[in-house]
């Protein structure tokens, strides 16, 4: 896992962690609104962008990198924590292994419950299927699904066309493997949980068990908003929801 910074180390530290066939640059807008009031990390996930020659293992080890990162350079705990889809499953897994890691969370679009069908089909599939993430068409397909925004669209074609079969299935199983943490309800940090109006019903039902199964948090249902959606296309609408909450 690779790690950029931006800002000034003197400031408080925020972590944004990307969704899947992401990577830092969808943190753009956010690094730059942000830079000058806190110091920005953003992890690049395992198999992704210029991590890509790492295989991706699992979201737990995902989470054990990012925790090895902050015991080692932020002095054990952070202002706070972010993260999109697969970025939130890892941060919803810092949180149970982590009780007190960082004074605020925001979890948005994390999948807590696991889908059996999914992974039963995630091996045969991508056998048959892997050399379709190179082609532009196919590319555009998954970018629109994902809600990627249409400048970031060739640089996210270019990385994830880049991603190793072995990484993808990975990635894919434990996206849709990923069960509530048990000792989640231990940690200590606020928690803003946001979902898309428009979200499939099991991410809905995966936030209202993380509103119901951490203590001090906050739900916000977007409406008329898909998957990551508030993040990567309405940064400005997200940053505002980061720093109402963080002052509330």
């Amino acid at each position: 896992m690779l790690f950029k910074e931006f800002g000034n180390k003197n400031m408080p530290v925020i972590i944004f962690i990307h969704g899947g066939g992401l990577s830092w640059w969808s943190w753009k807008p956010q690094i730059e609104a942000l830079k000058e009031d806190f110091y920005i990390i953003t992890p690049i996930i395992d198999g992704h962008g210029d991590d890509c020659d790492t295989t991706f293992l699992s979201i737990k080890d995902s989470a054990k990198q990012v925790i090895k990162y902050i015991k080692g350079s932020c002095d054990g705990k952070v202002f706070a924590i972010c993260g999109l889809s697969i970025g939130a499953q890892i941060v919803v897994e810092i949180l149970s292994e982590e009780a007190d890691i960082t004074e605020n969370a925001v979890i948005e679009s994390a999948l807590v419950y696991p889908i059996k069908m999914a992974i039963a089909l995630t091996v045969p599939v991508y056998n048959m299927c892997y050399r379709l993430i190179k082609k532009r068409w196919f590319s555009k397909l998954q970018a629109k699904t994902l809600n990627v925004p249409a400048e970031l669209f060739e640089t996210y074609y270019e990385e994830s066309s880049r991603m190793t079969k072995e990484s993808l299935i990975n990635f894919t199983i434990s996206n849709g493997n990923y069960p509530m943490p048990e000792s989640l309800c231990n940690t200590k940090a606020k928690t803003l949980i946001l979902v898309g109006g428009k979200e499939l019903s099991v991410m809905k039902k995966s936030a209202s068990l993380l509103h119901e199964t951490i203590k001090n948090n906050v739900l916000k249902a977007i409406e008329k908003s898909g998957h990551g959606e508030i993040s990567l296309m309405y940064p400005d609408k997200y940053i505002t929801l980061l720093q109402q909450f963080f002052y509330k």
